[in-house]
């Protein structure tokens, strides 16, 4: 486990191998830090991977080609030492590998390579999984970035609100004891305005799905954004811990999510995953751009 950092004259990252977790974000003039600082009285992680899953089976557990396979929620990658696989002044890159423990939980040879890349005030949060094997794969991944919200002191976090990049509304897919269920809220937006209520993620994860918005942002009292995550995912979650009165909130850019309460089928019927040819590699990203 070793702590990485760089930065440009705008910003500062650190990077942790144990995950490849993106641990700060700092802007280089002010200091000011944007990311959480993982208390665990609150939640301990700051900006976790979530590889081979995104949220959690049902029961624990998944069938494929007729046998069954435990992992737990958000899988098992950010609970493993990644290594060093390149580092220069503006962008860092590391790697990890299937091995004989991860193919008993999970049955497919692979390689996933995270990388982080600064250009101006945005980081670049940079995925590659390739598939090694000369089978099928199939996986999720998404990210689970924790922002400081409130950032200033003497604010309330119920004084902050999001700004997604549409006007009217959102639809938000619900959950029951971490899965997804058949019920839909909505939620209006004025002018792309949600605010950061007392009670807003009282029911867990606000769940989007659909390419509804492509960017979010966290917005102060005052209305000036001060932070957005922008994505091509086709879904994505906003966390913060319910009950908690937690000082941030998570904008999580999935590619796959929970299964459904119902759900009983193969492990490649699960919704939203993603498949990968023999030899072939996916590339996504997502950007967190400081104001």
């Amino acid at each position: 486990m070793a702590l990485f950092q760089i930065g440009n004259d705008k910003i500062t990252i650190q990077v942790d191998s144990m995950g490849a977790e993106l641990k700060s974000l700092k802007d280089a003039v002010t200091g000011m830090e944007y990311m959480w600082n993982a208390d665990p009285r609150y939640w301990k992680r700051t900006s976790p991977v979530l590889f081979p899953i995104v949220g959690g089976l049902k029961d624990g557990r998944f069938r494929l080609n007729g046998r069954e396979y435990s992992m737990g929620q958000h899988g098992f990658a950010r609970d493993m030492e990644f290594q060093l696989k390149s580092q220069v002044a503006s962008e860092i890159w590391f790697t990890l590998e299937s091995d004989e423990e991860t193919l008993k939980k999970y049955p497919y040879p692979f390689v996933l390579e995270i990388g982080y890349e600064l250009t101006d005030r945005t980081v670049i949060v940079k995925w590659r999984v390739k598939n090694p094997a000369s089978e099928q794969m199939y996986f999720s991944i998404g990210g689970h970035p924790a922002f400081l919200c409130p950032i200033d002191e003497g604010v309330k976090q119920s004084e902050y609100k999001l700004l997604f990049d549409r006007q009217d509304q959102v639809a938000v897919s619900c959950l029951e004891g971490g899965l997804l269920c058949d019920r839909t809220e909505i939620y209006p937006l004025q002018d792309g305005i949600l605010p950061v209520t007392e009670h807003l993620f009282d029911k867990d994860a606000l769940v989007i799905e659909d390419h509804q918005a492509q960017s979010v942002s966290l917005v102060r009292p005052d209305g000036t954004a001060y932070l957005t995550v922008s994505f091509d995912a086709p879904l994505f979650g906003i966390w913060s811990p319910p009950g908690k009165n937690a000082p941030f909130i998570c904008i999580e850019p999935w590619y796959g999510r929970c299964d459904r309460v119902n759900f009983a089928d193969d492990w490649k019927e699960r919704e939203w995953i993603e498949m990968l040819n023999a030899g072939e590699t996916f590339t996504a990203d997502y950007r967190i751009t400081i104001g």
